[in-house]
């Protein structure tokens, strides 16, 4: 029986990349964007206060799926279709989406006379931090997709000779705070592979611990035994978070990824007690929030750049941007979803 709320949380942490997104454009991390208009404690804490889980909690769904995706696929038959949803429309996002990104970053910061054609040479024949706030070479947005598919790559590996069905009866004695406790291995790999804060370490951690840990249905429900204190800890938690970086701009590490997991464990057992239904937004952001977030950031920024330049309230053009780019996005998936082979490049 298909898990309705890991479908629907998905769904809802992809809706959530329209504000996180727009609101970068205002962040006061020293990070930049490709469109970045100031600094904004208020709309910079926003931002804290969901980034310790909201891409976090992907991968870990990701892990959840492979092991059902398994059940009824060969290893052989999983690995083709990843090439089929995770590496062509990453090469396809890479090579028509993400330069539109960098060639406006270049426009803002005044250092691009070109089009889109020199753009797109200036794109792949520089190299610098792989941010491509500067113009030059990156996965943009797309480093999501290039992750999961090296993890789930690699995971397949070491799903064959330890296969979730060896270890359930091991897992199934956890108690809560052991459960709670596995930050722990996740916080120690975000130090490996760690490109400017994308940690391939860690999100291979959280792939591995929804494949064995939260997929397994005795584990959940123990949590669900202890779903309110799970969620006050997180409330607490994020309150803690907040302040912590309004007031003093504290962003640790172990604190920060002790939280985040403890926010995917509230939020699955949240999403498994009150939201595991299947609804008309479950259908249809089911096929389209992975189309959404191949294309959400190329128009978010396309759009940032003209709405930015004509509007001189920080508020309407947040609201402009989020709204609209929202809108534009699912244009976009509607048109495109009905073009063969363009679609296949959007993951449609």
């Amino acid at each position: 029986m298909r898990k309705n709320y890991i479908d629907n949380i998905r769904n809802g942490v992809i809706l959530l990349l329209f504000p996180v997104h727009t609101f970068m454009i205002w962040n006061d991390f020293g990070q930049g964007f490709y469109i970045w208009a100031g600094e904004s404690r208020i709309l910079s804490t926003l931002i804290v206060l969901v980034n310790p889980w909201f891409m976090p909690i992907l991968f870990a769904l990701a892990g959840i799926n492979a092991r059902y995706s398994l059940k009824k696929r060969s290893i052989r038959e999983f690995a083709i279709e990843r090439i089929q949803k995770l590496l062509i429309p990453f090469l396809g996002g890479l090579v028509l989406l993400v330069p539109f990104q960098t060639l406006y970053a270049r426009k803002y910061l005044g250092n691009c006379e070109g089009g889109i054609v020199s753009n797109w040479i200036y794109f792949f024949t520089h190299l610098t931090d792989f941010s491509g706030y500067d113009g030059a070479f990156t996965p943009g947005h797309l480093w999501f997709i290039l992750f999961l598919f090296l993890i789930s790559m690699v995971s397949l590996i070491l799903f064959r000779f330890l296969p979730c069905e060896r270890v359930a009866a091991k897992v199934e004695k956890l108690p809560v705070s052991a459960v709670l406790g596995l930050f722990l291995p996740i916080w120690l790999m975000y130090y490996l592979g760690n490109f400017g804060g994308f940690s391939l370490g860690k999100n291979l951690a959280l792939y591995l611990l929804g494949y064995y840990v939260l997929s397994n249905d005795q584990v959940m429900e123990k949590l669900d035994r202890k779903i309110w204190l799970l969620v006050l800890l997180y409330a607490a938690e994020t309150v803690i978070l907040g302040a912590a970086y309004y007031f003093y701009a504290y962003y640790g590490d172990l604190w920060v990824n002790f939280v985040g997991w403890n926010a995917i464990l509230a939020l699955l057992v949240l999403g498994r007690k009150f939201w595991n239904k299947k609804t008309v937004f479950t259908e249809y952001f089911r096929k389209a929030s992975y189309p959404i977030y191949i294309l959400h950031q190329s128009i978010l920024v396309v759009l940032a750049y003209y709405v930015v330049k004509a509007l001189n309230s920080t508020i309407q053009e947040a609201a402009v941007i989020c709204v609209g780019s929202f809108l534009l996005t699912l244009g976009a998936y509607y048109l495109l979803r009905k073009i063969p082979y363009l679609k296949k490049l959007i993951g449609a």
